[in-house]
């Protein structure tokens, strides 16, 4: 099985750019043509919120025409900047979505592959940072208790860990981190924790599995760990992970979005070149 996973699309209206610099809609059909020229192709792609930028109808019609243009099936998890009731209206076709226990959260299982996917949504309405809250902590415990044995991967937006990146970790996963380490370390089936917000590629043990963020194919939040860094992006390559369900284990990949020199051979003839 190969999933591979975007987040962070940000998108807007032809034309518009976000923080004035970033046609966030023009970084996503590079992307799409990336997944779509990848041999072997993903089974699936997963989408791990920040959807658009201001969670309007217009924005995710212009979303859902892009992103049909897929070869592959994707599903789709909201970030903060996303509007969950407009998210499940324009995207009316994607069942899943639908779902949603008394307070609305938006969480799903994908069943259909060797590693089963469970959604865990970590918004909280018109605010930046991300919680799990009793219920939703609830809802991936009876999950993980179905099927204890199966390899799974949970998908969320906020990452459940501090990144060093001071002005993101404020608006970080602020409350149930201890409750869902306490889960996810009664289950060794959970092969990965795989998230976005961070627009990079950041790794860190976590209750005994491996918590990651995965870059945007648009702009990228700059790389400072002192403590009073500015808020701040830059336009570093965009790209992608892709996550391989190889030999019983899941094996990872950060791919770059664009067209650069190469590939190139190491051998010619048998030989090493070495001129």
């Amino acid at each position: 099985m190969l999933i591979a996973q975007i987040t962070d699309l940000h998108i807007r209206l032809p034309g518009q750019k976000a923080y004035r610099i970033v046609e966030t809609d023009a970084y996503l059909p590079p992307a799409v043509q990336a997944l779509n020229r990848l041999d072997p192709a993903p089974d699936l792609v997963v989408i791990s919120g920040d959807l658009t930028d201001f969670g309007r109808p217009a924005e995710y019609a212009h979303l859902k025409k892009m992103l049909d243009a897929l070869r592959m099936p994707y599903v789709l998890l909201p970030g903060n900047h996303d509007d969950r009731a407009t998210l499940r209206e324009v995207f009316a076709d994607h069942a899943y979505l639908a779902g949603a226990d008394g307070d609305g959260h938006m969480q799903y299982t994908v069943e259909d592959f060797p590693v089963r996917l469970l959604a865990l949504d970590t918004v909280v309405p018109l605010q930046s940072h991300g919680s799990l809250c009793g219920q939703r902590l609830a809802w991936l415990a009876d999950r993980l208790a179905e099927q204890p044995q199966r390899p799974t991967v949970i998908i969320m937006h906020h990452p459940p860990f501090e990144t060093g990146i001071a002005h993101m970790d404020a608006i970080g996963l602020l409350t149930g981190i201890e409750g869902l380490a306490d889960i996810v370390g009664r289950h060794g089936n959970v092969e990965r924790i795989l998230c976005g917000h961070l627009h990079r590629s950041i790794f860190r043990r976590f209750a005994g599995t491996i918590a990651s963020t995965c870059p945007s194919p648009a702009h990228q939040v700059a790389l400072d760990l002192r403590p009073n860094g500015p808020s701040a992006f830059v336009m570093e390559p965009p790209g992608f992970h892709l996550h391989e369900w190889r030999n019983g284990a899941l094996v990872s990949h950060v791919a770059f979005i664009g067209d650069y020199a190469g590939p190139y051979p190491f051998h010619e003839g048998g030989a090493l070149i070495d001129e």
